[in-house]
């Protein structure tokens, strides 16, 4: 019987870079957004007893040949307890004989191929010669929000706020020997008045960016409210951006900052990776990230190909 590897957490940060993982996760966007990639809608189960969801995400990409699952577990309030809000593996498949290749923590592969769809549309949209980048949340999303987007570009200063300000102070005291202009602030206004590049990595349900407090020129990637009825953005500030998701279907399906603002999405940010859509004359830009299981895939594939490589070499 064929023995299924578990490819763990740390063999995971070992095997995935930014370098390689942008552009696999901009293909996969290109390729969503082309038609090929069959994605359903990600199916979520609700228990309401512990405020807690299950969800799953598949995905086949026929450009690469390559289906995967992840099912990742999501408890909102696992903070009061000292818990991981999420626990996620991703099954990754032969996609000519459905037999399971490999099981695969997730929770690395998750922030990084997050971020680096930040990334990938931070590149498409974002303010040419951009000084400041702003991270409200201080999570591992934050974190590997960090490292993305200062691998494509060198930001001079990065504020960084949360609610919580111990936690915030010690993201960027980890993060300071690396990016020495990391700096944090104790309020959202004061990191974002003029940031050029603003990413919402945060677990709250109502909006903590305001519109008022948007520069004229500014790329904002939102990547936390993946609810229907939760949010990191006003009004205001959704009204005042040209709008990017990486899937229309999910976006009106499950982004409570899209549903409830009522705001019109300009394009998936694969469209414009693909030259199907031009960035609009619109200086103030905002990717609405809800994660799709096409980055999985992608994600899951380089993982499975350099454990397959270490594997051979050893």
């Amino acid at each position: 019987m064929l023995r299924i590897p578990l490819i763990t957490e740390s063999q995971v940060k070992k095997f995935l870079t930014y370098r390689e993982l942008i552009p696999a996760i901009k293909k996969a966007l290109k390729d969503f957004s082309n038609g090929h990639v069959m994605q359903p809608l990600r199916q979520v189960t609700s228990v309401e007893k512990h405020q807690g969801y299950l969800l799953s995400m598949a995905a086949y990409n026929q450009q690469q040949d390559s289906l995967s699952l992840k099912v990742i577990s999501l408890y909102p309030h696992n903070h009061k307890k000292n818990l991981p809000m999420h626990e996620c593996k991703v099954f990754h498949f032969d996609a000519s004989t459905g037999q399971l290749l490999a099981i695969i923590e997730a929770e690395t592969l998750t922030h990084m191929r997050t971020a680096a769809a930040s990334a990938a549309a931070t590149e498409c949209l974002a303010p040419k010669n951009a000084k400041i980048l702003a991270v409200l949340g201080a999570g591992d999303q934050a974190r590997s929000h960090v490292y993305a987007l200062m691998s494509i570009h060198r930001y001079e200063k990065i504020f960084v706020w949360n609610h919580t300000e111990e936690k915030g102070r010690k993201l960027v005291e980890e993060l300071k020997p690396v990016f020495p202009g990391i700096e944090f602030c104790p309020n959202v206004e004061q990191a974002v008045s003029n940031a050029d590049v603003i990413t919402t990595v945060t677990a709250s349900f109502q909006p903590v960016l305001l519109g008022k407090w948007l520069k004229e020129a500014v790329h904002i990637n939102c990547v936390g409210a993946c609810r229907p009825d939760w949010r990191e953005l006003d009004d205001d500030c959704m009204n005042k951006c040209d709008v990017y998701v990486d899937s229309y279907i999910g976006a009106t399906a499950e982004s409570g900052d899209i549903i409830l603002s009522k705001v019109k999405v300009r394009a998936e940010v694969g469209e414009v990776i693909a030259g199907k859509v031009t960035k609009g004359k619109n200086t103030r830009t905002l990717f609405k990230s809800l994660g799709m299981a096409a980055e999985d895939v992608a994600a899951a594939s380089l993982v499975l190909q350099h454990y397959q490589n270490k594997q051979q070499d050893s």
